[in-house]
């Protein structure tokens, strides 16, 4: 389930905790099978981050989308003879 590399470049990140936060985070890695306090942090850490990035990458896109379509809307080329002539069929036939 990890994306971590062994082989990747490694790098530090330090952080202060409270004696109290660390029990608890620590207790939490135990009970969810983790090899370290570490281990729990990092990959806990790292699904955070892959939910938070696919939101809001789907936001963006859905953000996108709507322009696109309200530009089609908004913009749209003028109907051609053969569509005109279709909806004028349409409407003969839907008027009887």
């Amino acid at each position: 389930m990890s994306t971590i590399e062994p082989n990747k470049e490694k790098t530090r990140f330090d952080t202060r905790l409270s004696k109290e936060q660390k029990q608890f985070f620590e207790r939490a890695a135990i009970l969810g099978g983790y090899r370290s306090l570490t281990d729990f942090v990092v990959l806990t850490v790292q699904e955070k981050a892959k939910k938070i990035i696919m939101e809001r990458e789907l936001i963006l896109a859905s953000q996108k989308d709507s322009e696109i379509f309200f530009d089609a809307l908004m913009n749209a080329d003028l109907p051609n003879a053969d569509l005109v002539s279709a909806a004028e069929q349409f409407h003969k036939l839907v008027s009887k």
